[in-house]
């Protein structure tokens, strides 16, 4: 049985380089916890099969397992399973 899965939106911490490429760094929960992006694995133009949304998706890896990040309009939102 697969996790219900909610659009959670959480501040990010990121760089931008000399050619304007928007590199996240770290993603804010509200409660105040911080996860490090270790990597950026993948960038495209696509919609959250789960939650519905989109924009620019970045698949990501965080503490050892590959998440997705998107960048939609100004703010960011990642598919979070319910009860987390």
């Amino acid at each position: 049985m697969e996790a219900q899965c909610r659009k959670a939106y959480v501040s990010v911490n990121l760089d931008v380089d000399k050619e304007g490429a928007v590199l996240p760094r770290f993603i804010r929960w509200d409660n105040g916890q911080v996860f490090n992006i270790d990597q950026i694995l993948y960038k495209c133009r696509a919609s959250s099969k789960k939650v519905g949304g989109g924009g620019i998706r970045y698949t990501v890896m965080i503490r050892g397992r590959e998440s997705y990040l998107f960048h939609e309009g100004d703010k960011w939102f990642v598919e979070a399973k319910e009860g987390c």
